[in-house]
């Protein structure tokens, strides 16, 4: 056990010295960024010893892995949704998460909000936008966000706090920069336009998170650059 928690902390080690060198480049503070870890796949212990390393805020993509996941893991951890949220999960995931980064039509708006109402309690969510335009990709189009906007503004317990983006898979990162630019622009003009405040920004993963940190980001979803390689693909 001694070598899998020197390697995580030698992979943790260098993820944060990324963000570090990406925040001195921005001229922003790390503790303006979430280091979100996308722990998909990997079991109780393994966030077990990510938790020791020193985090505390991580990310699930499937609600029923995460419905047994979590329970098994130390009480003290913060757990956010990264995957496309069915509306009949919704009841769980207000149970599960604190918040959830995918929300991409008003039906999840309205399903979360009846499920926040059935547990008593409220949640915050960001808005996914399809910023690239790739029909494999969820989210609303930028073109569909201020109705969407609008939409939300009818609902008291789930609380719009920003935008979430994946941009399209490419070897350089820089290629992500237009679109994580993108969504910056459309948040920064959606809150101008609507006096909403929009104070987060979810995008960047593994390869390309210092590019998101330089355009603005306030959470990056990293799994792999943490966990290792995964035999399944996931968000991060």
């Amino acid at each position: 056990m001694a070598d899998t928690e020197e390697t995580f902390a030698t992979r943790l080690a260098a993820v944060q010295a990324r963000m570090q060198r990406a925040c001195a480049r921005a001229g922003r503070d790390v503790g303006e960024v979430l280091l979100l870890a996308v722990s998909k796949n990997m079991s109780p212990e393994r966030v077990r010893e990510a938790a020791d390393a020193g985090l505390t805020s991580f990310g699930e993509s499937r609600v029923q892995e995460a419905r047994q996941k979590i329970p098994l893991c130390p009480a003290r951890l913060s757990w956010h949704f990264v995957g496309h949220l069915q509306t009949n999960k919704a009841r769980d995931a207000v149970e599960l998460f604190e918040m959830i980064h995918s929300v991409d039509s008003e039906r999840v708006l309205d399903a979360l909000e009846r499920a926040c109402e059935a547990a008593g309690r409220s949640i915050r969510a960001c808005l996914e936008v399809n910023v690239s335009g790739e029909s494999s990709k969820y989210g609303v189009s930028p073109e569909q966000l201020p109705a969407l906007l609008s939409a939300a503004d009818r609902f008291f317990r789930v609380t719009v706090v920003g935008l979430m983006t994946i941009p399209p898979l490419r070897p350089d990162p820089e290629e992500a920069r237009p679109f994580f630019r993108r969504l910056r622009e459309l948040r920064d003009r959606a809150a101008a336009e609507t006096g909403r405040p929009l104070p987060e920004l979810s995008m960047g993963m593994s390869g390309d998170f210092e590019v998101a940190i330089e355009e603005g980001t306030t959470c990056i979803r990293v799994g792999t650059a943490l966990f290792g390689a995964r035999k399944v693909a996931a968000h991060g």
